[in-house]
């Protein structure tokens, strides 16, 4: 997937959005997708005429026209009430009317108290079932968020002495969960990948915390105000990605 290399303005003149004019997409999500809509509407300003309408809506009758729908799907906390959320609002109507549907999970959704590989499982049984279900439909998948590590002296005292620092071991756990997505359907480009997206800073490097020997990503702090959710910067940021990733599969 690529990145823009710095964060900037969209330039409407050079990039495909015209690609996405037409088209009937549907976004679940909670709190940081309703940041992401923001960002959107942030950079579309004035140039609404190349983007569909933009929806907060269920109802399968919007998708009678382009529309970029989206809605809350889930409980936060508990990432199988989403995915049942996103199936459900499928079956009811959306599946075979919206062109592209993709969910997110929140970042509170995989912890360190998640059983991931449990949790995989259902996710691509679930996921592969609805495709074959609405087949004119294309089903995108969403890395999940990160968020910012604690760092310091009073980490590396814990870590000494074997106790969990939750920052740390949770992301670590997203991280995981992301890498087996990213090995299951990034190839075939049906992934966004928002982990990658979040914690690719400004210059283009990576925010990483090492941890037992190994590096993991994370929320890049300049991108969010308390940790989690995404500032105006990181809105825009993430925004700007998404809408490149959508405008590039309706090529």
């Amino acid at each position: 997937m690529r990145l823009w290399k710095k964060i900037q303005l969209i330039d409407f003149s050079r990039l495909p959005w015209k690609h996405l004019t037409d088209q009937k997409i549907f976004f679940g999500h909670q709190s940081v997708g309703f940041n992401i809509i923001e960002g959107i509407r942030d950079l579309l300003g004035k140039n609404v005429e190349i983007f569909p309408k933009i929806l907060e809506t269920v109802n399968p009758a919007a998708f009678d026209t382009p529309v970029f729908a989206h809605s809350k799907v889930g409980d936060n906390g508990d990432a199988r009430s989403k995915l049942k959320s996103f199936g459900d609002l499928l079956r009811g109507g959306i599946g075979g009317r919206a062109e592209v549907a993709f969910f997110k999970f929140c970042y509170v959704d995989i912890t360190v108290e998640t059983d991931i590989e449990a949790f995989f499982s259902v996710y691509k049984r679930v996921m592969d079932r609805l495709q074959e279900s609405f087949p004119e439909t294309a089903l995108f998948h969403v890395t999940v968020p990160l968020k910012t590590v604690d760092n310091g002296i009073k980490i590396k005292v814990k870590r000494t002495l074997g106790l969990q620092v939750k920052s740390r071991d949770d992301n670590m756990k997203r991280n995981q969960f992301n890498d087996w997505l990213r090995a299951e359907y990034g190839k075939n480009q049906l992934l966004f990948d928002l982990a990658m997206v979040e914690s690719t800073c400004p210059d283009g490097s990576r925010a990483i915390f090492e941890d037992g020997g190994r590096s993991f990503y994370h929320l890049a702090p300049v991108y969010t105000h308390d940790g989690g959710h995404l500032n105006e910067r990181g809105r825009k940021w993430v925004a700007e990605n998404l809408l490149l990733f959508l405008a590039n599969r309706f090529q």
